[in-house]
């Protein structure tokens, strides 16, 4: 798990306001896995969703993990993937869960199927894998109110590691979160990749009612005059720090704790 690469290149973050008559308690960020199933079939799928189901979200709860994501994609172009989204309070906590897990004695029996298929039978194709940091403004999950409703997954990559970090800069130190909180883009969290595909990049999760209500409110945002004012500044212009966005549409499973 590179331990010894990230234990250096992860530092805690903190922020304060700016006097002390309005300080707040300074929050340590969370850690998020953000794991992508692949999978070559539907039988595959039904395993990965049972072994969460039936085996993971205990258990990952048992240790400290709340506030687990697993959602399906809402417009698969292929077979569709599964998505999970892990939190973790610290660094330490997501480096010790593999052997944490394996002396679980409940979560060894009810994942077995997952844990134990044989080559001839996998329970999935591939795992990708990304590990974030909490943005400082928005350092723990935010949990939507309990309705049916749609999520949408954003990836911004960027050129240059100072380029990525710009956009943070915007997102935290800008006003954009708050932006998006007002307009009705309601973030669920906010992650700097750390370790993952695609680097430099950030990710963040929305939710809505539906898709209507995602276009009235990205609608609604793109014409706001704060995000005006603060996207009109040159260093922030996206061809400057934005070289890609991917998003994606999700359905929360039935057992999603998100």
């Amino acid at each position: 798990m590179l331990t010894g690469t990230l234990t250096s290149i992860l530092p805690q973050l903190s922020f304060s306001a700016p006097d002390k008559a309005q300080q707040k308690k300074t929050v340590n960020p969370e850690f998020y896995e953000l794991r992508v199933y692949t999978f070559k079939n539907d039988t595959q799928q039904k395993l990965v969703e049972s072994y969460f189901r039936e085996a993971a979200i205990t258990a990952l709860n048992r240790l400290g993990s709340k506030n687990i994501g697993v959602f399906t994609e809402q417009q698969p172009k292929e077979q569709a993937k599964l998505y999970a989204v892990i939190p973790f309070s610290s660094m330490d906590n997501f480096i010790k869960v593999a052997d944490n897990l394996a002396k679980d004695a409940a979560y060894l029996k009810a994942g077995a199927a997952y844990l134990q298929a044989p080559a001839t039978e996998p329970a999935y194709d591939r795992i990708e894998s990304s590990f974030m940091r909490a943005f400082a403004t928005m350092p723990k999950i935010e949990l939507p109110d309990k309705k049916p409703r749609m999520f949408e997954l954003r990836r911004y990559e960027s050129h240059s590691e100072m380029a990525g970090k710009k956009k943070i800069e915007m997102f935290n130190s800008a006003g954009e979160i708050a932006i998006f909180k007002r307009v009705g883009l309601t973030p669920v969290f906010f992650g700097e990749t750390i370790i993952g595909e695609m680097q430099p990049n950030l990710t963040y999760l929305l939710t809505f009612d539906d898709m209507a209500e995602h276009d009235r409110n990205w609608k609604v945002f793109g014409s706001d005059p704060e995000w005006k004012k603060i996207s009109s500044m040159p260093e922030y212009a996206d061809a400057k720090i934005v070289s890609r966005i991917t998003r994606t549409f999700l359905n929360p499973t039935d057992f999603s704790q998100i």
